[in-house]
């Protein structure tokens, strides 16, 4: 057998050193930057607690009596004007005739306005809070959206241009493209 130090020996008596393992590749670039917020902007709390609604009495009362109205109000809100008022406060009215059970349609709303406004909260306790006190629920999302900003018995339209102080963009004329007489080298 080789010598302890021979560099030609065969016989390995010495542990051998493990390279390093190089550095990960970087993530993929997607064109999309990725900024982690501070834990502190992570989430907020809601700006009101949910037995509030009684200080706002004529929302509540609206909302226990005719919750499809204020559904209706905080969904156009919610949907950035993509959906209408109308519209969707007649599907809740709908759903609830049908099945009673419209608590899952504006419980779906609840939680896209939490993930919007980055709202502390789960699912399951939307769901729980909607099925059990929708009017609270509805009332406390309305108050939600007044606390920033909005008037959501306004319609989204309304509010966009209370927000650029009364400053209505103009829509852009259609331009026809310019078409030369005859052929040309």
């Amino acid at each position: 057998m080789g010598a302890p130090n021979d560099p030609h020996s065969t016989d390995k008596a010495a542990p051998s050193q493990k390279e390093p393992l190089p550095p990960p590749p970087p993530p993929p670039v997607t064109g999309v930057p990725v900024v982690a917020l501070p834990p502190s902007l992570d989430h907020v709390p809601w700006s009101t607690d949910l037995c509030d609604c009684f200080s706002d009495l004529e929302r509540c009362c609206i909302s226990f009596w005719c919750p499809c109205v204020t559904f209706g109000q905080i969904s156009e809100i919610v949907d950035r004007g993509a959906s209408s008022c109308g519209l969707n406060g007649a599907i809740y009215f709908l759903i609830a005739w049908l099945t009673g059970c419209a608590c899952c349609y504006s419980f779906f709303y609840r939680l896209k306005m939490r993930k919007q406004y980055r709202i502390d909260g789960n699912a399951a306790e939307d769901f729980l809070l909607h099925c059990l006190c929708e009017s609270c629920a509805l009332t406390q999302e309305y108050r939600e959206l007044q606390n920033r900003g909005f008037n959501p018995s306004l319609g989204w339209f309304e509010n966009a241009e209370r927000q650029n102080n009364g400053v209505a963009m103009a829509p852009m004329p259609p331009v026809a493209p310019v078409v030369e007489d005859g052929m040309k080298r």
